[in-house]
């Protein structure tokens, strides 16, 4: 039986570890053929070799513009054009505002919300000649509550989540049946958290926890399926909005 997505082509960056890597999965799972990148093409290759529908690989650097238009073109020849972008690759180094050095913060601007920009000003286009699509953004909690100590990732996150809605906006008014829409995780157990799981060992992921009314870390998966009904005709009139999978963080 064919999924949801059957006969879609989805472009899924970060797809070589956590959320990017359950999302490539599941996409995979409900039919479609994903286009899988990664910065690290073995660990988008590790992505693959677990899919259960056809995947292709490619090694991606989202702040490089040629990247881009390379990674696009693969995704709009497969079969079917691209219809689905999913922009997650993020990196999240803890820095508060003081701390923070310009490089750090021009670096973590061109791989969290520079890359945004570059995948729908590349993928619009394609998108738009094959009739439409979804694009769905990852931002997180970060953008919505202020955290002293991820300053440029919290600045980063929050362009994402605006952005996103000036995307809505422009392609209804070119008339491209392109929805966009945000997604924003609170602490969900992927690599972001292994720095401090490595220092602090397992109280410093305890202490998240007791943070969220569920009690309890979001799984890569949870924030997958968010993504998934995004991308799906499911959510054919959510449009320009955002979608918090946070197991109740804001909600305080």
């Amino acid at each position: 039986m064919g999924g949801r997505l059957e006969g879609r082509t989805a472009l899924v960056t970060g797809a070589g570890s956590g959320i990017g890597r359950a999302t490539a999965l599941l996409l995979a799972q409900e039919g479609a053929h994903v286009v899988a990148t990664d910065i690290d093409a073995g660990a988008a290759e590790e992505t693959a070799s677990g899919a259960g529908g056809s995947m292709t690989v490619l090694a991606h650097d989202v702040s490089d513009a040629g990247a881009w238009e390379r990674a696009v073109a693969a995704a709009a020849g497969a079969g079917g054009g691209l219809s689905i972008l999913v922009n997650n690759a993020g990196i999240a180094p803890k820095a508060t505002i003081e701390q923070e050095t310009l490089e750090g913060w021009r670096r973590v601007h061109e791989v969290c919300l520079d890359s945004v920009y570059l995948g729908c000003h590349a993928a619009l286009p394609a998108m738009a000649a094959g009739g439409g699509g979804s694009i769905v953004n990852i931002s997180s909690v970060a953008a919505l509550r202020g955290v002293a100590v991820y300053a440029a990732y919290c600045s980063a996150k929050a362009g994402v989540h605006m952005v996103t809605k000036t995307i809505a906006l422009h392609c209804g008014r070119r008339g491209y049946n392109i929805r966009a829409n945000s997604v924003h995780p609170g602490p969900i157990d992927t690599p972001i958290l292994d720095p401090d799981r490595e220092r602090f060992g397992q109280r410093a992921i305890d202490a998240r926890a007791e943070a969220i009314p569920l009690g309890r870390i979001g799984r890569p998966e949870e924030v997958a399926q968010c993504v998934a009904f995004l991308a799906s005709d499911d959510s054919s009139f959510v449009n320009g909005t955002e979608l918090v999978v946070d197991g109740g963080f804001c909600a305080k």
